[in-house]
C-alpha cells in the first residue's frame, strides 16, 4: 500500500499540520483587568490565582499571551503611564512652574480618589510592597519615578531661564518636594484620606511655591 504521508505534497502536508489555536480572548480587556489588580494589590501582594479569576482566562494562556507575570506587570505599567495615569507627563505643558505643580497635584488628588479605580498610585503602591524577589520590578518602579522627578527638573529649570522662577530656586529640590508630595498623598488615599483632606495638602504645598511676583 502506497503511504499518502510520503507522496504527500509539502503544501499538503502543511494544511494537515495542526495549527495554534487563536487567542479566545480581547487582550486589551486582559490587561485592563491585570492592571486593576495589580493595582489594587501591589505587584508582589498580586497572585496568578487572582489575576486567572480577574482575567477570566488560565494560567497557560496567559503565559502565551504575555508572557510570566513581570511581563504582564510591565505591560499592565505601560497601560497604567500611559492612560490613566497620562496626565502625569501631560502637566509639564502648562505656561507656569506654578500651573504645572497646580495642575499636577489637583489632578492626583482626582485621580488618587476616583471611585471607578483603586486609590492611590500604582507605582508607589507597587515599589512600596516589593520584597528581595522582586528586586527587578522594583528597581524598575525607582527608576520611572526618577526619569518623572528629571522631567519635572527640567522644565523648572526651563522656568528659571523665562524667568518664571526665581534663579535662585533650585529645580532638583523642587522636583523632588513635589514628587515627595504626590508620593504621600497616594499613600494617605491608599489608606482613606478623602478628596477634601488632600485637596488641603495640595493647598499648602502651592502656598509654599516660590514666585517672582
Amino acid at each position: 500500500m502506497v503511504s499518502t504521508e510520503k507522496n504527500a505534497t509539502p503544501s499538503a502536508k502543511a494544511a494537515a499540520k495542526p495549527r495554534g489555536r487563536p487567542l479566545a480572548f480581547n487582550q486589551d480587556e486582559a490587561l485592563d483587568a491585570a492592571l486593576n489588580v495589580f493595582w489594587s494589590h501591589g505587584y508582589e501582594g498580586t497572585s496568578m490565582a487572582e489575576l486567572t479569576e480577574a482575567l477570566g482566562i488560565n494560567k497557560p494562556s496567559i503565559y502565551t499571551a504575555f508572557g510570566n507575570k513581570e511581563e504582564l506587570f510591565r505591560r499592565a505599567l505601560g497601560r497604567y503611564v500611559t492612560g490613566p495615569a497620562a496626565f502625569v507627563a501631560a502637566v509639564k505643558k502648562q505656561t507656569t512652574a506654578r500651573q504645572v505643580v497646580e495642575s499636577f497635584l489637583l489632578q492626583a488628588v482626582d485621580f488618587f480618589t476616583n471611585k471607578d479605580t483603586p486609590n492611590g498610585c500604582l507605582i508607589v503602591q507597587a515599589a512600596l510592597t516589593c520584597g528581595q524577589s522582586s528586586s527587578a520590578i522594583q528597581q524598575e518602579l525607582m527608576a520611572y519615578r526618577k526619569h518623572v522627578e528629571a522631567g519635572f527638573a527640567e522644565r523648572f529649570d526651563q522656568a528659571k531661564a523665562d524667568g518664571d522662577l526665581p534663579q535662585q530656586a533650585d529645580a532638583k529640590k523642587l522636583a523632588k518636594y513635589i514628587a515627595t508630595i504626590h508620593q504621600g498623598m497616594s499613600v494617605q488615599a491608599s489608606t482613606g484620606a478623602t478628596r477634601e483632606e488632600l485637596l488641603g495638602v495640595a493647598e499648602m504645598a502651592l502656598k509654599s511655591w516660590p514666585t517672582n511676583f
